[in-house]
C-alpha cells in the first residue's frame, strides 16, 4: 500500500557549496541541476492572488494581428556584427562550451538584448527573431552566433544527463510511448503545454518538418486568471506540493529518482509573483514507482486538474510557425509552450531540427526569487548528473 501524502516526510537542507573543477567546467560554473523546492518556503492557496495584473498577462488576440510587437527582423548591420563576433570566436579556437559575453562582443546589439532580457523576464515573456542566415553560415557558425546571443540573456545550462548545453530538438527514432525513459523532444510526438527546467528557453530553426511541428504559447498568468474564475478548485490543486515529477534516470549519485513539488508557486518574499513549473509527461510516467507503493498514484483530482490545465492552455494559446533561421526565446516563469506532432520529409531531405538553449537568470542579475535552494546560483536549474562535463554538439546524438 502506498503511503498517504500526509504520512510522507521530506526533510531537506541546503547543500554546502562544492568545488568546481575548471578542467571539467571551463567557466568555473556548474549547472545546479534538479532539486525539490524548499518546502517551508511554499505558500498555501490562500496566499495566492485572486487575479494577476500587469504585462505578463496577455491574450492571444493582443498579438495575433500585431506581429511587429513580438517579431524582430535582424537588420543587415546586426547580422554583420554577429557574423564578425562569430568569426572572431571561431578563430580563437575556444570550445563552444567556453563562449561568453567577453568572447562574443556585440557593442551595438548588447543594449537591445538587455532590453529583450527584461521583456522576457518581466514583460510578455516571448520574442521571435528572424534573419539569421543559417543556410549560408552552416551549423557551426550558426550555433556560435546563437549561443553568443544567448549569453546576453542568461547562463547556458545542461539540458540532459549527457551535459548538452546546446540541445537538439529532433526525431532520433526514440519511442514516444516509453515515457518513463524517453524525452519527448527526441521524438516527433506532440509536446503538451509545459515549462522547461530553466528560466529562458531558446529555439533556433535549422530545418522544418514536412508538416506539423508548430509552436503554441500562452501566458501562464492569463491561464491562472481564467482558471481562478472558472475552476478555482483546480488552481488550489495546482498549488499543492503533492505532485511527483519523474527524473527519467537523469540522477546524480544519492539522489531520488523523482521530485515532489507543486505546479504553481509564489516567489519568495513580499509581493511574490506566481511562478510555474510543469511538464505533463513527467507526472504521468511514474507508475513504476506508484505500483511498488513508493509514491502515491495520481488522484482523480490531480488527473482532472492536469486535463483542465491543458485544455485551458490550448483554448487561450497563440499559434506561431518557426521558419528556417527563426529564433524563439520564451520565459519559463510565466509562459507555457507546446508543439504539435509532426511528420518529417522523406530522406535524403533533412529532418526537422531546432537547436535549443536553456538559460539561467540568477536573482542578483534580475532573476525571479524562486523557492529553491539554488535560486541565487548563476546556473540554477537544468539537469546535472554528477560531474558530467558540458558539451555542445552540433547535431543530435
Amino acid at each position: 500500500m502506498s503511503p498517504s501524502l500526509t504520512d510522507l516526510h521530506f526533510p531537506y537542507s541546503e547543500r554546502p557549496p562544492k568545488h568546481v573543477p575548471t578542467a571539467i567546467f571551463p567557466d568555473g560554473i556548474k549547472t545546479s541541476g534538479q532539486h525539490p523546492p524548499l518546502y517551508d518556503e511554499l505558500r498555501s492557496f490562500e496566499d495566492f492572488p485572486e487575479e494577476i495584473v500587469g504585462p505578463t498577462v496577455w491574450k492571444a488576440e493582443d498579438y495575433v494581428n500585431a506581429p511587429e510587437q513580438w517579431i524582430h527582423h535582424f537588420a543587415k548591420e546586426e547580422i554583420a556584427e554577429m557574423s564578425h563576433a562569430a568569426n572572431a570566436f571561431i578563430d580563437s579556437g575556444t570550445p563552444l562550451t567556453g563562449i561568453s559575453k567577453d568572447s562574443f562582443k556585440l557593442p551595438r546589439l548588447s543594449a537591445f538584448l538587455t532590453s529583450i532580457r527584461s521583456e522576457l523576464l518581466n514583460g510578455k515573456g516571448f520574442i521571435l527573431f528572424k534573419g539569421i542566415p543559417v543556410e549560408r553560415w552552416g551549423n557551426h557558425k550558426s550555433a556560435v552566433a546563437y549561443m553568443g546571443l544567448g549569453t546576453y540573456l542568461g547562463y547556458f545550462i545542461s539540458q540532459n544527463g549527457r551535459g548538452h548545453v546546446l540541445g537538439h530538438v529532433k526525431d532520433v527514432g526514440d519511442d514516444a510511448r516509453q515515457i518513463d525513459k524517453v524525452r519527448i523532444y527526441r521524438t516527433n510526438a506532440r509536446q503538451f503545454f509545459h515549462t522547461d527546467d530553466c528560466d529562458i528557453v531558446g529555439l533556433l530553426c535549422i530545418a522544418r518538418a514536412l508538416s506539423g511541428g508548430e509552436s503554441d504559447i500562452v501566458s501562464a498568468h492569463h491561464v491562472y486568471n481564467v482558471l481562478r474564475r472558472e475552476r478555482p478548485e483546480v488552481v488550489e490543486t495546482l498549488t499543492k506540493p503533492f505532485w511527483y515529477f519523474d527524473r527519467k534516470g537523469e540522477v546524480s549519485d544519492g539522489e531520488e529518482p523523482y521530485i515532489r513539488s507543486a505546479i504553481f508557486f509564489l516567489e519568495r518574499g513580499a509581493d511574490g509573483r506566481v511562478y510555474t513549473r510543469y511538464d505533463p509527461y513527467f507526472i504521468r510516467s511514474l507508475t513504476r514507482f506508484s505500483d511498488e507503493g513508493l509514491i502515491p498514484p495520481l488522484s482523480p483530482a490531480q488527473l482532472e486538474a492536469a486535463d483542465v490545465l491543458e485544455e485551458t492552455c490550448r483554448r487561450l494559446s497563440l499559434h506561431m510557425i518557426l521558419e528556417v533561421s527563426d529564433i524563439q526565446f520564451l520565459s519559463n516563469e510565466h509562459v507555457f509552450h507546446a508543439r504539435t506532432a509532426y511528420t518529417d520529409h522523406a530522406p535524403p531531405a533533412p529532418r526537422r531540427h531546432l537547436m535549443r538553449l536553456w538559460l539561467a537568470t540568477p536573482e542578483d542579475e534580475g532573476g525571479w526569487r524562486l523557492p529553491f535552494h539554488d535560486s541565487a546560483e548563476k546556473k540554477r536549474g537544468g539537469i546535472q548528473v554528477n560531474d558530467q562535463p558540458p558539451v555542445a554538439p552540433l547535431d543530435a546524438e
